[in-house]
């Protein structure tokens, strides 16, 4: 394949179909090698990958699969322990999403121009934002500020050897994987940096209530995990937001519930939730945004005690999924 020298892509997917084909011709003559990891697809993907010249990874699900382990093993395939024939950078991409066709140029130049700079990431959008009210609040979601960035999303370029340096992903991660990968590159002396570019279209096929609320059941799994790992000063990761998770999608309820039994008064206490959506609205939320951050509290609360059952008795992490 031809394209910037020094840049191979990382593509993982199961059952994207499609979806996946096109991520794989967006990405072709725009780096010189493709990694296509695959996670127990039923659906060819694995052939039509081959076919478009990529290599092709199969993963042993023998082994809970993570979207962590899947890049690692894309990491290896690079041959990330030999850093003189292994790509200096390496774009991270979901079968799920199509590549913008000058985001590899640019993004490659800013890394070589930024050399204390180990992840440059841009604009990620929704296909279809106005397929559901999900989708587009998926696009609202990735429209982060421009400038030094704490993290990044699955999609998103980076140094080889940085990633290699802090031991990769961390496999053990059902969500969240990439935050948590930046708190380390980050603790190591790296900037993580968010360019105003277009990076990649995803599709999210986000269309029923209950895929929503599996996706911040998710979340709210993962900034569980990440406070877990990383919530200590000085880093404090994901700690301010298990703490509203906590208080507005389990204490609050807790303590209406249990008012009951004294007052029926404590009923009142559910206006602070449409008194914090008025709240976010006065800060310039939409009210879309308003109305769900605040809803999402519960399935991310579920998604905090699916943590601790999982911890408490020590049963297997599983994906939570949506699609």
């Amino acid at each position: 394949m031809t394209g910037p020298p020094n840049t191979a892509a990382i593509a993982i997917g199961r059952n994207e179909g499609a979806r996946l084909t096109a991520c794989l011709a967006s990405l072709k003559d725009k780096v010189d090698r493709i990694v296509y990891v695959d996670s127990g697809s039923t659906d060819g993907s694995q052939e039509a990958a081959r076919a478009m010249g990529a290599t092709v990874l199969e993963l042993d699900l023998s082994t809970p699969f993570t979207a962590a382990r899947a890049r690692n093993a894309g990491l290896e395939a690079l041959g990330a322990a030999t850093p003189e024939t292994s790509p200096e950078f390496v774009q991270f991409i979901d079968g799920d999403c199509v590549l913008r066709d000058d985001w590899i140029s640019k993004a490659q130049s800013f890394l070589a121009a930024h050399p204390d700079v180990a992840v440059v990431c841009g604009r990620r959008r929704e296909r279809h934002p106005e397929a559901s009210v999900y989708n587009r609040l998926a696009d609202d979601e990735w429209d982060t500020p421009v400038g030094a960035a704490k993290s990044c999303g699955g999609d998103a370029m980076m140094r080889l050897q940085a990633v290699v340096d802090v031991n990769g992903y961390n496999p053990g991660l059902i969500a969240g994987e990439e935050p948590e990968l930046c708190v380390r590159l980050r603790a190591a002396g790296w900037k993580i940096w968010r360019i105003d570019a277009e990076m990649t279209l995803h599709d999210a096929a986000l269309t029923r209530f209950g895929q929503w609320w599996q996706r911040a059941r998710r979340g709210g799994f993962a900034y569980a995990q990440g406070a877990a790992l990383h919530g200590a000063p000085p880093e404090r990761h994901c700690v301010r937001e298990l703490r509203h998770i906590l208080v507005w999608g389990l204490i609050l309820p807790v303590v209406i519930l249990a008012g009951l039994f004294v007052s029926p008064w404590s009923l009142a206490l559910a206006l602070l939730w449409p008194a914090q959506i008025l709240r976010r609205l006065m800060r310039g939320d939409t009210p879309r945004a308003a109305v769900f951050i605040t809803l999402a509290k519960f399935p991310e609360a579920a998604g905090v005690l699916t943590y601790v059952w999982r911890r408490l008795s020590g049963a297997e992490d599983r994906l939570i999924e949506y699609k």
